[in-house]
């Protein structure tokens, strides 16, 4: 691992035409499948159409198999129109999901060219850093990769699904035939068809979020330049808290998803909210663990140079206080100088916000703002919930109250 070096702020080092094209977002076969379809552009352009694309290819088949079927409205204890989980995974989750590439594609982008407008990566050792991004597209745009992941949710994915995540009731996609329950029509494309489009896209994305972790943690082992004097009181660093809110999408659209199967098994196989507290704090605790990890890869560099500049700075503040009170205290300010309107007592006062600075630097760059907004925004799917605890009209009769 290289050691941690303190510079002061210079000009750029890096012209913005030789900037790195690295996108963790474009690339691999599923893109191309979108260049070639016309669902998308070279930068993720007409996602509305892609939207509409995918969404519609999992969820109108259901709707017109169940209609045929007789389950749309009625015929079984669980209709399609009736099933809040289907909907939600095809027509809110879904979509974000497509929609989060092109929020993450404009902010990555953006957050990996700082590490070289700040002077974290110099010049001397740009030639690595474009080896590991040209490492993480040869990784980004693998074949085999998405095929395993097609294989995933093909044999595994439609395993776990069938043993743990059905109803255990007749619904749209199942019904009991007097030898237990069996896929319909329906169930049939839902679980083979719609179900694994939804799981390839949510795994494509984990597989995104491999490649980030893999980036930063071969960055991190390079010989990093931080400026621990730098505002954000994170080396420099605090861009990086950026990417965990242009990834968080990815895990609103999970707990949305988990928000729909739990109402589904309130509705209709009695459980209450209470008996999913494991579930949802283990998701949330998941998802901000998830995005905070790769910002901790840099916590041993920045506890190393911490110390350092602590340690450095801390002499210069000794030599500066005591000529400050040889000058002031011990009578050694030259006749005439008057002490009001000194910049001296000034320059003692910056002195101790710098080492204010230093002393607390961040060793994950991340301020509280940041997580509590993470915290708030993934939670937010799970909020519809308590209305399965306390009907809307009660919210909003407590709520008159409160105004009125």
């Amino acid at each position: 691992m290289g050691q941690p070096r303190i510079v002061q702020p210079g000009p750029l080092e890096v012209s913005r035409r030789d900037e790195p094209d690295f996108s963790i977002v474009l690339g691999g076969p599923l893109y191309q499948l979108y260049l070639r379809a016309r669902l998308a552009g070279p930068h993720l352009e007409h996602l509305i159409r892609r939207v509409l694309a995918v969404s519609g290819i999992c969820w109108l088949p259901l709707l017109a198999l169940s209609t045929v079927e007789g389950h749309v409205m009625g015929g079984v204890a669980v209709p399609f129109l009736r099933d809040p989980e289907v909907h939600i995974r095809f027509l809110i989750a879904l979509p974000l999901l497509i929609a989060t590439e092109v929020y993450a594609q404009q902010r990555m982008r953006l957050i990996i060219r700082q590490f070289l407008d700040r002077g974290i990566i110099t010049s001397e050792e740009r030639a690595r850093f474009d080896e590991i991004v040209a490492s993480e597209l040869s990784l980004r745009n693998s074949v085999m990769v998405e095929l395993v992941l097609v294989v995933l949710v093909f044999t595994i994915g439609y395993w776990v699904w069938r043993q743990s995540l059905t109803l255990a009731v007749p619904t749209w996609y199942q019904v009991n035939n007097g030898a237990g329950l069996h896929l319909t029509a329906a169930g049939w494309f839902y679980a083979f068809i719609s179900l694994s489009i939804f799981r390839f896209i949510l795994l494509r994305w984990y597989y995104r979020l491999f490649v980030w972790y893999r980036f930063l943690w071969q960055v991190k082992a390079m010989p990093l330049h931080f400026n621990l004097f730098h505002p954000d009181r994170a080396g420099g660093l605090g861009f990086l808290s950026d990417s965990a809110l242009a990834l968080a999408p990815v895990f609103v659209a999970q707990t949305t998803v988990v928000a729909g199967s739990i109402w589904n098994y309130i509705l209709y196989q009695g459980g209450r909210l209470q008996g999913f507290r494991l579930e949802i704090g283990g998701m949330l605790v998941f998802a901000v663990l998830a995005l905070l990890l790769p910002l901790g890869f840099f916590a041993v560099q920045l506890e190393g140079a911490r110390r350092l500049a602590k340690r450095q700075f801390g002499i210069l503040a000794s030599h500066y206080v005591d000529d400050f009170h040889r000058k002031w205290i011990d009578g050694g300010v030259s006749p005439g100088e008057p002490l009001l309107g000194t910049p001296d007592i000034q320059s003692l006062a910056d002195l101790a916000n710098s080492f204010t600075v230093v002393s607390q630097i961040r060793l994950v760059p991340i301020t509280k703002e940041v997580l509590v907004r993470l915290i708030l925004v993934i939670a937010l799917p799970l909020v519809p919930l308590t209305l399965t605890m306390i009907p809307l009209e009660e919210i909003a009769r407590r709520l008159f109250k409160l105004v009125f």
